[in-house]
């Protein structure tokens, strides 16, 4: 008895043998186009570079939308004319930034300031899985005020976002880089 539990003994863990083989490491397979700009060809009071490969969707009120479709995102932008309310504009950009705190990890700040342009605004990135990861406004301080949002069209997962963040965080800075405001 004693030698037939020892063979089964011996037999289980010679059976079960399998050779365990690491996972390769993997990559995501991201391919973002060349960059290429062309300046957004619509009768607003202001003007500046889009990507050439989004969609533009043309809205009331001098708003619009920047679509990504291959990203499934797109870039709101909401224009306000100032009418001695520039406080108030300014007080209600920071509320839609901040309302993602319940989400968001962090909150990260960065300031425009271009005098020559009459260009001044904020940029925040809003790490973690929040609805919006970008949100801007950009104003003369004197007539006019836009603000922006970044939104993808998906359930949010920051890890899984971040590299397209990053490449429209570029098509942002560039747009406010171009900005110009009409008289």
């Amino acid at each position: 008895m004693r030698n037939i539990l020892l063979l089964i003994f011996i037999l289980f863990f010679i059976s079960c043998k399998e050779e365990v083989l690491p996972k390769p490491k993997a990559y995501l397979g991201l391919n973002y186009p060349e960059k290429a700009y062309k300046k957004l060809n619509l009768d607003r009071p202001y003007s500046f570079n889009v990507l050439e490969n989004t969609t533009i969707i043309d809205e009331n009120n001098n708003w619009l939308k920047i679509k990504y479709p291959n990203l499934k995102a797109s870039i709101d932008i909401t224009y306000r004319p100032i009418k001695n309310n520039l406080n108030e504009l300014l007080t209600e950009a920071e509320k839609l930034v901040f309302k993602h705190t319940v989400k968001a990890e962090e909150i990260i700040p960065k300031d425009f300031v271009n005098p020559q342009k009459r260009v001044f605004g904020s940029m925040y990135e809003i790490t973690g899985n929040a609805a919006s990861q970008i949100q801007f406004h950009i104003t003369d301080s004197t007539k006019n005020f836009i603000k922006g949002s970044l939104y993808f069209y998906i359930k949010p997962n920051y890890d899984s976002v971040l590299p397209a963040v990053d490449y429209i965080k570029k098509d942002i800075l560039h747009l406010v880089e171009t900005l110009e405001w009409k008289e």
